[in-house]
């Protein structure tokens, strides 16, 4: 589950965020390049992205940006959006969307062997699209699901060019077995495999033909004056290193290893019919993101409940497991697992990410908490969102983003803001003002400190006709510079 129920898409063209339009649809699947669309510029001077609380920074935490996708659900007017953000909770790069969109996954992957930004963009309920952007923030594929739209829950690229998505189709079905109307509607999860480069679906999984309806703890509940039965909610999926497919269904609390070429169950972990015997601490309650951590190893944020509507489970607390499964003993056995010290229960989303370095950066989904663990445990980085504010998953990961467009700069009431959404190496930023184009010199300097970087002008400059802003790296080198400032 992602949130409350939210509007049409938008797409970020010329900088300028505007609604989809039949141009901007027109981009279509596949590949997409176009210099007049890029992943978004954020105007100086607007209202501020959301901002993260830094709680716990000690030494050990990782190095590498922080990638999420945080949005208000008691109030969509706030600005929102996908947001990458450092370690001190200062954002870097933002994509402002307006009321009633949201974003969600988002994350570095790779793409024709180079690192790409990828994310999810569109309503919940409803669907959308998923970006692939290069590291100057041009978005060069626009995917759209074949069978439904693509869903807001996993958008994961493979080596061979496609990607992997979750979509939702509804049907009609009698739901009066299940305590629903005769003439209800039933919602499919489908798993679909896409090439990026032409939109060409290659496989298609449909729960409706997999999984039974019995298998959910969930029940059928009013919508729009129908009866709906949301009854697996698939919400991750992982390529196994046999080309099978991990995906998880958090109505159902199973794990299915699917093989893709019958489209055939092998397995199921946790749910009405496991096909394992749960060892101890081994609990599957309303999981997300089941993935592949090693040989028979499988990682999963358990959040402990089924959903807030569905009714309670006997956890309270979530959890990130790591479960060894045995296919000849059919036995799942808890290796470890990641508890928050505050003991968080995520009642909605969530994920985890294995770092290179055996930390594990942890999203705990509808808490709007974000964290990083140590190989022991340690609770070494521990950041927060404002309350009522989310961010369906959470990723740190190294990025070198240079953005297409120069700098930009804003003259207000004695400050000069220096924006450059995106730029990951910028250390400084130098003020240069003057009475004539080619007078300029500086005068005044600040150390980067977010995407809005404020910086004082001197009384003797505030009346400067000309005014630009240099960025330069940490070894001096003059990085980009903007047009003259505006002036509000």
């Amino acid at each position: 589950m992602i949130g409350a129920r939210l509007r049409s898409p938008a797409l970020v063209l010329g900088g300028v965020v505007a609604l989809s339009s039949p141009a901007a649809a027109s981009i279509g699947p596949g590949t997409a390049r176009a210099a007049s669309v890029r992943a978004g510029t954020a105007a100086p001077a607007l209202p501020a992205p959301p901002r993260y609380r830094v709680l716990t920074n000690r030494p050990g935490a990782s190095a590498g940006l922080l990638f999420t996708g945080p949005v208000n659900l008691e109030d969509f007017a706030d600005p929102h959006g996908a947001e990458i953000i450092d370690g001190l909770g200062r954002p870097v790069w933002f994509r402002r969307l307006r009321d009633g969109i949201m974003a969600s996954d988002l994350r570095v992957q790779s793409y024709r062997g180079r690192p790409v930004l990828t994310w999810w963009e569109g309503t919940y309920p409803g669907g959308g699209v998923g970006y692939v952007a290069d590291e100057h923030y041009r978005v060069v594929a626009v995917i759209k699901g074949v069978a439904a739209p693509v869903d807001a829950h996993e958008f994961r690229l493979t080596s061979r060019g496609t990607v992997l998505i979750t979509e939702n189709r509804n049907s009609p079905r009698d739901l009066s077995p299940f305590g629903g109307a005769k003439d209800g509607t039933v919602v499919g999860g489908i798993v679909e495999e896409i090439d990026v480069a032409t939109g060409r679906s290659l496989w298609r999984w449909s729960s409706l033909a997999h999984v039974g309806l019995a298998e959910s703890y969930g029940a059928p509940h009013r919508a729009n004056g129908r009866s709906i039965y949301d009854y697996a909610h698939l919400n991750s999926v992982d390529e196994g290193p046999d080309g099978s497919l991990l995906i998880s269904a958090r109505n159902t609390s199973a794990i299915y290893k699917l093989d893709r070429r019958t489209g055939r169950i092998v397995w199921r972990l946790g749910g009405r019919r496991s096909t394992f015997r749960l060892g101890p601490g081994v609990r599957l309650s309303g999981q997300h993101d089941a993935v592949w951590a090693g040989r028979n190893l499988i990682r999963v944020f358990e959040n402990g409940t089924i959903s807030p509507w569905k009714g309670p489970s006997d956890e309270r607390e979530s959890r990130v497991l790591w479960v060894r499964i045995d296919p000849v003993r059919k036995t799942a056995s808890l290796v470890r697992q990641v508890i928050h010290p505050q003991h968080l229960s995520a009642a909605l989303n969530g994920g985890a990410q294995d770092l290179p370095n055996g930390h594990t950066v942890v999203g705990w989904g509808s808490t709007g908490r974000i964290s990083e663990f140590s190989r022991q445990g340690d609770l070494l980085f521990d950041a927060s969102l404002p309350g009522g504010w989310t961010s369906y998953r959470v990723y740190r990961s190294p990025w070198n983003g240079r953005p297409s467009t120069p700098p930009s700069a804003v003259v207000q009431a004695g400050a000069v803001h220096a924006v450059w959404n995106g730029a990951t190496g910028v250390a400084r930023w130098e003020v240069l003002a003057g009475g004539a184009p080619d007078a300029l010199k500086p005068v005044a300097a600040a150390a980067w400190s977010g995407l809005d970087t404020s910086i004082a002008l001197p009384a003797a400059a505030g009346s400067a006709r000309y005014v630009k802003v240099r960025a330069r790296d940490a070894g001096g080198k003059v990085l980009g510079t903007s047009g003259f400032a505006r002036r509000p």
